[in-house]
């Protein structure tokens, strides 16, 4: 065995950071870059943003958002998001607790269909809304029939928001359930718990940030999503039309201030997310780490 004295364990700690660490200037380039990036295709399209929604100063802003169409069009926007994300969170919740915590035939199918949203197009999940509930589809007759209104209007607008957001609170939580695996949960039920008081003083609080960090993900998409809602709302102004929707109408009609006016206040939605991310980070994140490390 080779003496301790000839090998001491700072010169192998030191080995090995020569081994990890860039070079000073390699660092330098790599944060050069990223900061680059994120300054060109980031930073600057949002200043230009608010730039251009106050170009005309602040009146001509507050007019453009008091605009009936545009108040409309933020009420369904917030509509829909409130109407998805609670479902997506249950959903999410449920496909993360069968996936994370038992074995089953279909189980890789299942995780399988969670990503499918990321994978295909939202165009093309708008336009499978409207071969299953169109007026020519086998549903459209008796959807007439009995007086219910799917495609051009809410509900069509609240079914393709949540094919294109499901995935993002069942992904978040999946690798934090299956990293946590049943200890806890089995102690409970050892110690007399039922299945309810098991979720809820044991496994929702064991997630609760990445359950969290789920749903500002999946509200910041219901928001912004543009493709497959614009296939299924009909684009009926003060009635369909989401903010996405809306900008692209005003922007259509050489309405520069009103579209970066609602563009201005949809990115401002983002940050609050954002900012509500960072500042929980700031205030918990020992607690948070402590979480994702269990």
């Amino acid at each position: 065995m080779a003496d301790p004295e000839l090998y001491p364990a700072d010169v192998h700690h030191e080995h090995a950071s020569l081994a990890v660490t860039e070079r000073p200037w390699a660092r330098a380039a790599l944060m050069l870059v990223a900061f680059g990036f994120l300054a060109i295709f980031l930073l600057l399209p949002l200043v230009v943003v608010f730039e251009q929604a106050f170009s005309r100063g602040i009146g001509a802003f507050v007019e453009a958002i008091n605009e009936h169409d545009t108040i409309a069009a933020i009420k369904l926007t917030l509509l829909v998001a409130v109407i998805s994300v609670p479902l997506n969170l249950v959903f999410g919740v449920a496909a993360a607790w069968a996936i994370a915590k038992f074995e089953f035939k279909g189980k890789a199918f299942l995780i399988t269909l969670i990503d499918l949203p990321f994978s295909v197009s939202p165009v093309i999940s708008g336009l499978v809304y409207v071969l299953l509930f169109g007026a020519s589809s086998l549903l459209g007759p008796w959807l007439k029939l009995h007086g219910i209104v799917i495609l051009f209007a809410v509900p069509g607008i609240v079914l393709a928001t949540v094919f294109v957001t499901f995935p993002f609170v069942a992904r978040e939580l999946i690798p934090l359930m299956q990293e946590q695996g049943t200890g806890d949960e089995e102690a409970a039920l050892s110690l007399g718990a039922n299945g309810w008081q098991t979720i809820w003083h044991v496994t929702l609080p064991n997630i609760k940030w990445g359950l969290l960090y789920g749903v500002l993900l999946c509200n910041a998409r219901a928001m912004g999503e543009f493709g497959a809602v614009s296939v299924v709302s009909g684009h009926i102004r003060g009635m369909t039309n989401t903010m996405p929707l809306h900008v692209e109408i005003l922007y259509n009609e050489y309405n520069a201030v009103g579209a970066f006016a609602v563009a201005s206040v949809l990115a401002g939605l983002a940050l609050v997310t954002l900012v509500l991310k960072t500042l929980l980070e700031l205030r918990y994140g020992a607690e948070i780490a402590a979480t994702r490390g269990h």
